[in-house]
């Protein structure tokens, strides 16, 4: 699948509350889709129907131990998902950075002013008085 395509897999299987707290819970081991189910109130059918997108997404995979069909997490496709929200870091970062410089200014223009928040008394210039 093309990283687009990829990308559009992913954050749609993810998009889902059911899909995410599978993922959760094949974080911590493989299952079956009859353990995968319990805490859900749906049906099997309803649980497989989530399994699919998240195969189809390459999230998972399901495997063969005799009887058994355990699912398992495929983690490393999440990077595609973490790979392009990184490329968004920096930008909040710098954002958060200029807000705790305008929060910086604000207090010290703050801490600047009278009782009550007021400005305390300027001389005709506007400089702060020293009465």
């Amino acid at each position: 699948m093309p990283p687009i395509d990829l990308l559009d897999a992913t954050f749609a299987a993810l998009a889902d509350p059911t899909r995410r707290a599978i993922l959760a819970r094949l974080a911590h081991g493989e299952a079956t889709v009859t353990e995968l189910a319990a805490p859900f109130a749906m049906s099997q059918p309803a649980v497989s129907k989530h399994l699919k997108v998240l195969e189809r997404a390459g999230l998972i995979s399901r495997g063969r131990d005799a009887q058994r069909r355990p699912c398992r997490l495929e983690a490393q496709r999440l990077k595609v998902a973490v790979d392009w929200l990184a490329d968004y870091r920096q930008y909040w970062e710098e954002s958060y950075g200029r807000l705790d410089a305008l929060l910086e200014r604000v207090q010290a223009s703050d801490a600047g002013a009278g009782p009550g928040g007021a400005p305390g008394p300027r001389t005709a210039g506007g400089a702060p008085s020293t009465r």
